[in-house]
């Protein structure tokens, strides 16, 4: 996406500094803030509605002390959108907060926004303007320590780094977490810094980026030292829940409902918990309640997708697998299922686990095309997190083995999931599944003796041989040659 461009404006500085050297001066020193304009914030072009949204979201429905930078985030996603005039609201409204919430220590809070205050201005052209943002920075970085630069280190700046990368999405938690250590470790019982970094924790073990349970603890904490914070409340029952203690999640879902502060995370949240428990017409009521206030929520209509697509198996495991279109209800279920999960995707254009859920849908609609053309979307996506991507590629070989036919690509995406080998569940199924196809086509057509049976293969995986497992991309050559051999 083209970034808005610079505004060429004449400018003397000392008297005869041409133009083009005062904007290299003034954007050297500009490189050296801190804040949205240097954090590398990793957003795809296709993610920055969805993020906007989100943040509108928190800004209106979470009560929270670190509205200040969800406003500053803000403030740079306008800016990135081309929106210059509006970033510069979005800071004033910062501003504005700072002296209501932190008037003691304005100056060192306002650094974030001072330093955003002067890319916007550099990038309007208005280089007068950002020289006197770079001042207001350049004089508290020299008055809370010794440092002349424009440059200081502070917790305060660490945690709103963390939760401005935190809400960027999955290819900014472990910067996130960082940042958050870095903080605590300065102020280690400060609650805004231990809710971020539970929070952080939580994500990265949803996306098996660390072992699950780690955050029970860290969830904890934050809870003791944000005891009328709901949303922690929800998420610490959630991880309760996902560790078998549901009971004990369930009590304090309930305690955070019964709360009044950030209610319609709250919902979202007690939605999510009731799906797992297999509560849908409940998991469905707390989620639709959190709709009428966030109709555009990527995730909420992805939860609510998922409590149709449950019911929808449920019926067909209760019905010894009745073939479609045989029940008013059963197809009245999966389209409720399809028309949220293509929301989901609409309004969120990366949410890959949403596209696997959306293409199991249309399966069981029939619609063999959109399925196809789902798990493009998501192959094209090539999600980060490991599991995620093993679900995919199991998913898929299993779509081209029973509903195209096509062994060779079922084949190619079984190996694709068992190299992987992350989650040992769908490891095991993609060796199954990979056995049972080789042997059918081992039985029409025998391998070359030069070259590795997949039946060989497999029993190397299962360790069954004391040769290891050559490597897939060789295997993968062999079931393209099986192919061509029997055109």
């Amino acid at each position: 996406m083209a970034r808005p461009t610079v505004l060429h404006l004449t400018k003397k500085i000392f008297g005869f500094h041409s133009e083009n050297t005062d904007q290299r001066w003034i954007k050297e020193r500009l490189e050296k803030l801190r804040c949205q304009f240097t954090w590398t914030l990793l957003i795809e072009d296709n993610e920055i509605h969805d993020l906007e949204s989100r943040i509108f979201e928190e800004i209106e429905f979470l009560d929270i002390k670190y509205n200040v930078g969800m406003h500053n985030l803000l403030a740079y996603v306008r800016y990135l959108e081309g929106q210059n005039e509006e970033s510069l609201e979005s800071l004033k409204r910062a501003e504005k907060l700072i002296q209501q919430k932190h008037a003691d220590q304005s100056d060192l809070r306002s650094l974030v926004t001072w330093g955003n205050y002067a890319w916007v201005y550099y990038h309007m052209g208005k280089l007068a303007e950002a020289q006197t943002y770079l001042n207001k920075v350049k004089n508290t970085c020299k008055k809370f320590s010794d440092t002349s630069g424009y440059t200081i280190e502070c917790p305060e700046i660490d945690c709103e780094e963390g939760w401005a990368l935190l809400k960027c999405g999955g290819q900014n938690y472990e910067r996130a977490k960082v940042c958050f250590e870095k903080a605590l470790e300065v102020d280690p019982k400060n609650p805004e810094s231990c809710a971020g970094y539970a929070i952080t924790l939580y994500r990265l073990e949803g996306m098996s980026l660390l072992e699950t349970g780690l955050s029970l603890q860290p969830l904890k904490q934050a809870l003791r030292l944000n005891p009328e914070n709901a949303y922690i409340k929800a998420l610490f029952a959630l991880k309760l829940q996902e560790l078998g203690q549901e009971a004990e999640g369930e009590k304090y879902i309930k305690e955070a409902l019964a709360s009044t502060s950030f209610q319609n995370y709250v919902l979202r949240y007690a939605g999510k918990f009731y799906r797992k428990q297999g509560s849908l017409d409940k998991a469905l009521e707390f989620l639709q309640m959190a709709l009428r206030a966030m109709p555009d929520s990527a995730l909420l209509h992805h939860q609510i997708g998922l409590c149709y697509r449950q019911k929808v198996f449920q019926m067909k495991d209760g019905t010894n697998r009745k073939p479609r279109g045989q029940d008013r209800d059963y197809d009245k279920k999966i389209k409720s299922a399809i028309y949220h999960l293509e929301f989901a995707v609409k309004q969120k254009p990366t949410f890959d686990i949403a596209y696997i859920h959306l293409a199991s849908m249309y399966i069981e609609a029939g619609d063999y095309r959109k399925t196809e053309e789902t798990f493009q979307k998501a192959l094209e996506i090539n999600p980060q997190d490991e599991l995620k991507k093993q679900k995919l590629h199991f998913h898929y070989a299993k779509f081209q083995e029973l509903q195209m036919k096509n062994e060779v690509c079922a084949i190619t995406y079984y190996l694709k999931a068992i190299k992987i080998g992350k989650g040992p569940a769908l490891k095991d199924k993609s060796i199954s599944a990979l056995e049972k196809l080789a042997l059918r086509k081992s039985q029409r057509n025998a391998s070359n003796e030069e070259s590795l049976s997949l039946h060989e293969f497999v029993c190397k995986l299962r360790g069954e041989t004391k040769k290891e497992p050559e490597n897939y991309e060789k295997v993968i050559r062999l079931v393209t040659d099986f192919e061509n051999s029997e055109k």
